[in-house]
């Protein structure tokens, strides 16, 4: 059982703090947190800028204290995650800024989520600080956005659904995005940038990055890497005959799917086999379309790791700190479908459908509730400590949550 937080035990400031409050999530996220926050919780804003941060909480029903702290002082940051029981955090790249503040919570016993989607960063977080965050009673909980949660939580709704059928263990399953609409982020653009500048320069991190079982906590466990290498391939659904593509953020998701099932001693299954992929649609046009997004997304990794293309690619492609207009925002969604076979040869299908743009206002909805859970339901949620995931550190509590604020995980058995 893990210990309880050093930092709950010293007694602190505030139960929250949102680290990055100013950036462009972070201010999405402050919203949502003071909509919905419970009266009582003690919340804070953090970040570098006294003036941003006010600008932020004028916008705000709650008007909740501020805190400086700066990425690049790591005391400040070290007194921050002394300050409470629990620390979200929007600032990113975080494998330039992140490791700090995953250390002094890990230090300081108190709870972290991000919305990382770098895999390296989170090797490095595992490597740094695991151990230190099981005997402190923290909770480091990465990828808490549309990156990785409705992949991750998919993926657990499937096997309490199949234990509680006595359908067997999950093995072939694959994650479908069906249909989606909205920006792309320029904080997700910077963070590919820093992953490719790392690969290209580390012959470590490159193999490393092409290791689908990277995030394992025991990799001698896990399956030959060649049997889950990511495919860039096109396709066909054998239901419906759609062509697929590659699903742009596979290569985070499916990691953290994995680490979630060692993590739980391979309850999912040892034959499970995780993918992911998106519908470009049936006939002719369905090929081209999926032929299209596989090179397209060929091309943008590509096209950053050489120098010259990647000075035209910033001039068109977002900056971190930038989004979509609120009405855009208001007017995206996702539907997901995610579809297992059970070693019985049984099947079952979690849809997934959130509104909202998935990188900017759904992400939002995700890391608030994600901090209001770490927050408030810790007498519900798994007795365990280091360096999680989503599934893992707060399971089906989560899924309730997101449930309650309008997001849809419904497994039916495929006949």
């Amino acid at each position: 059982m893990a210990k309880a937080s050093s930092a709950t035990a010293a007694g602190c400031r505030f139960d929250l703090v949102l680290f990055g409050a100013s950036s462009f999530v972070g201010a999405l996220t402050a919203s949502y947190l003071s909509e919905n926050a419970p009266d009582g919780l003690k919340v804070a804003l953090a970040g570098r800028s006294q003036e941003k941060l006010e600008k932020v909480r004028a916008g705000l029903a709650a008007q909740w204290p501020i805190m400086l702290a700066d990425s690049t002082d790591s005391d400040s940051l070290a007194a921050m995650a002394r300050s409470t029981r629990v620390i979200v955090t929007t600032v990113g790249p975080y494998s330039k800024y992140g490791l700090p503040l995953v250390k002094g919570c890990a230090e300081a016993g108190t709870d972290y989520a991000d919305l990382t989607g770098e895999p390296l960063f989170m090797r490095r977080s595992i490597d740094a600080a695991d151990e230190l965050a099981k005997q402190n009673g923290a909770r480091i909980v990465h990828t808490c956005g549309f990156d990785s949660i409705p992949s991750d939580l998919g993926v657990l709704a499937l096997h309490e659904a199949a234990v509680e059928a006595g359908a067997g263990e999950l093995e072939q399953t694959v994650l479908v995005v069906k249909a989606s609409k909205g920006g792309f982020s320029g904080g997700t653009i910077d963070s590919m940038k820093a992953q490719i500048d790392t690969v290209k320069a580390d012959q470590d991190a490159r193999r490393l990055a092409a290791d689908p079982y990277a995030l394992s906590p025991d990799r001698s466990a896990e399956p030959d890497a060649r049997q889950e290498r990511d495919s860039m391939a096109v396709t066909r659904d054998p239901e419906t005959g759609d062509f697929l593509a590659p699903f742009v953020m596979a290569s985070v998701n499916t990691r953290v799917v994995r680490r979630s099932n060692a993590l739980m001693d391979h309850a999912y299954g040892n034959g499970l086999r995780y993918s992911e992929q998106m519908r470009a649609g049936g006939g002719p046009l369905g090929a081209v379309k999926a032929a299209g997004v596989a090179a397209g997304l060929s091309g943008l990794v590509a096209g950053l790791a050489f120098r010259p293309t990647r000075k035209l690619l910033d001039r068109l492609l977002p900056d971190p700190g930038e989004g979509p207009s609120e009405k855009s925002r208001d007017n995206g969604f996702f539907r997901m479908e995610t579809t297992t076979t059970t070693s019985s040869g049984r099947r079952f299908r979690c849809r997934i459908e959130a509104q909202g743009d998935p990188g900017y206002k759904a992400t939002a909805v995700m890391l608030g509730e994600t901090a209001l859970c770490l927050a408030l339901d810790q007498g519900k949620t798994p007795k365990v400590a280091g360096v999680l995931t989503p599934a893992t550190a707060m399971g089906g509590v989560l899924t309730d949550r997101l449930r309650t604020a309008g997001h849809t995980y419904e497994v039916t058995e495929v006949e």
